[in-house]
Order: C-alpha cells, then sequence, then structure tokens
C-alpha cells in the first residue's frame, strides 16, 4: 500500500508524527483483507471483528512532509483466535523507515468476547491477494 505523506500528517519539524504511523497500518491492514476478498464490514456484519492486543512499532529512519512510503503487509501467523500481521514501511527510495507488529484478537460484535477464527476465515487470511481481474 502507498501513502504519500501530506503536511498535515507531519509534526512541527516536518517530520512524520510518530502515532500516524498507527493509522497507516490500520489502513494496511484493511488493504490487505480487501485484497483477498474480505472487508472489516462484512466481517462485522457476520458477527466478528478484530481488536488490537499488542502493538510493537520501531522507528528507524524518520519520513519526510511529501514522502511517498510504501508499507509491506505480511500475516506471521493465526491462531484459534489471534491473528499477527508485520509490517515493513520504506520510504521512495526504499529505506527502511519503520518496522511494526500487531497482534489482533478476534471478538463477537455483540459481547466482545474472543471469538474463534473460523477455518475459512484463517484460508483467506493466509492466503494470496486475489487479483483485480478475478
Amino acid at each position: 500500500m502507498k501513502v504519500r505523506i501530506y503536511y498535515h500528517d507531519t509534526d512541527c519539524g516536518g517530520v512524520v508524527y510518530y502515532a500516524n504511523y498507527l493509522k497507516y497500518m490500520e489502513q494496511a491492514r484493511t488493504e490487505y483483507l480487501e485484497e483477498r476478498g474480505m472487508s472489516v464490514k462484512k466481517l462485522m456484519d457476520q458477527g466478528t471483528m478484530f481488536v488490537v492486543y499488542h502493538q510493537e512499532v520501531d522507528y528507524k529512519y524518520p519520513a519526510f512532509y511529501n514522502d511517498t512510503l510504501e508499507v509491506i503487509t505480511t500475516v506471521t501467523g493465526v491462531s484459534e483466535v489471534k491473528t499477527e500481521f508485520e509490517y515493513r514501511i520504506k520510504n521512495q527510495d526504499g529505506r527502511l523507515t519503520t518496522r511494526g507488529k500487531t497482534t489482533l484478537v478476534s471478538v463477537d460484535t455483540k459481547t466482545l468476547e474472543a471469538k474463534p477464527i473460523s477455518e475459512e476465515l484463517k484460508k483467506i487470511i493466509m492466503g494470496p491477494a486475489i487479483s483485480p481481474t478475478a
């Protein structure tokens, strides 16, 4: 996923404000699922949502106003109720700016209690992106 850095993404020094990387990771997770034919809305309509259980971020190099970042998203594990996403964020020169990891827990939308991830959903999460022409 590509992200262009606008003025509102930066702090007073023209550097991307650190918390904005969490937004980029959230957007990348949404795109990841949609590329596999599953939307967050559809999951919620089916009674399942994912909540953040744990978050890690390592800031390696600053990103600046007008940079274009690429967020590379991978799933590194799916268990009974948890899914782990990892991210590498690079600038337009290919330099690593940020690494992150998010552990999500599947919960029931009504009770917010942990809910097992179906085998079908696990296959979608771990599967390849669907071609836009498919």
